[in-house]
C-alpha cells in the first residue's frame, strides 16, 4: 500500500506524527461515514485522513512526492470532480485517495501514516 517505488528514498520528509483525533468533534464529522475525509495538522503539509469503510481508516501526508523541496504553497487536496483523487497542482501529479498509489505525475506514491482505531470514536495516527 505504499508507493509503486520501495527502494529509493521516499522524496517527502519523514516527519514524527503520533496524535489521537475523536472523530465526534464537529472539525471531524465527515470521518463519522464510510468514504468520508478529514484534514488533520501534523506531518511535513498537513495530514488527509479517509475511512474506507467502518472500521479501516487510512492517513496520507499531504506534502507531494511530486514536490520533493515543498515548493508549492499548496497542500494535495482531493478533485473536484472526484474527491478520491489528490492532486498536486503546482506539479500537475494525482494520486489516490484509496491507496496512496501515483495515478501521474509522481513516480512515488503518497508518505502512508499507521492508523488505529478504538471502534468507537479515536483514531490514532503515527508513524
Amino acid at each position: 500500500m505504499f508507493s509503486c517505488n520501495k527502494s529509493a528514498n521516499h522524496p517527502v520528509p519523514s516527519v514524527p506524527v503520533s496524535t489521537t483525533i475523536d472523530i465526534n468533534l464537529p472539525s471531524y464529522n465527515d470521518l463519522q461515514a464510510v468514504s468520508g475525509y478529514a484534514y488533520v495538522e501534523g506531518g511535513s503539509k498537513g495530514i488527509i485522513v479517509y475511512r474506507q469503510s467502518q472500521n479501516v481508516f487510512t492517513a496520507y501526508d499531504r506534502h507531494s512526492p511530486a514536490d520533493p523541496t515543498g515548493s508549492c504553497d499548496q497542500a494535495l487536496t482531493p478533485q473536484e470532480d472526484n474527491f478520491l483523487q489528490l492532486e498536486d497542482t503546482c506539479n500537475n501529479a494525482v494520486f489516490s485517495l484509496l491507496d496512496g498509489s501515483p495515478i501521474e505525475g509522481s513516480e512515488f506514491g503518497l508518505r502512508l501514516y499507521r492508523t488505529t482505531f478504538d471502534g468507537n470514536s479515536k483514531v490514532t495516527i503515527s508513524n
